[in-house]
């Protein structure tokens, strides 16, 4: 289960940045729209959906950090001349990473609560996974 989490999670910031590009949409439009489909899906409030956000907002960004940074370890474990010794520290900074973003994800559901209830909390999770698969099928029809 944890993993189809992490599949997930690294699938809709992946959506989102192509999304983005392809619609030559700047950051902030972005994440205009996002922020209107999740508003929407999971019923927020407006006093909710400003608690909400910037909240949000915060998380992906410190999460896109450290993915950048897990991935810049991945790319460099795929080059010939790394030892083996490199190749288990790479793998083990990746891992660290996993944890991290699960760090990050406690302390930021912590404060979700203050804001949302649990079910309201649930719903903006699933909403999440309904805008990964909205993105998906505009990248699709965009293919056909």
């Amino acid at each position: 289960m944890k993993k189809l989490f992490y599949i997930l999670a690294l699938f809709i910031g992946f959506c989102s940045s192509v999304y983005a590009q392809k619609a030559k949409l700047s950051k902030e439009e972005f994440r205009n729209i996002q922020e209107k489909f999740i508003t929407e899906k999971a019923n927020l409030t407006t006093k909710e959906a400003k608690q909400f956000f910037p909240l949000y907002f915060e998380l992906q960004d410190r999460k896109t950090a450290l993915n950048k940074e897990a991935w810049k370890k991945i790319r460099k474990g795929k080059k010939e001349n790394v030892s083996e010794s490199e190749y288990g520290q790479l793998i083990e900074d990746v891992i660290e990473t996993r944890i991290q973003i699960d760090k990050l994800d406690l302390e930021y559901v912590r404060k979700y609560k203050k804001i949302l209830s649990a079910k309201k909390r649930d719903y903006t999770k699933k909403s999440k996974i309904i805008w990964a698969v909205f993105l998906l099928e505009i990248k699709m029809s965009r293919l056909i």
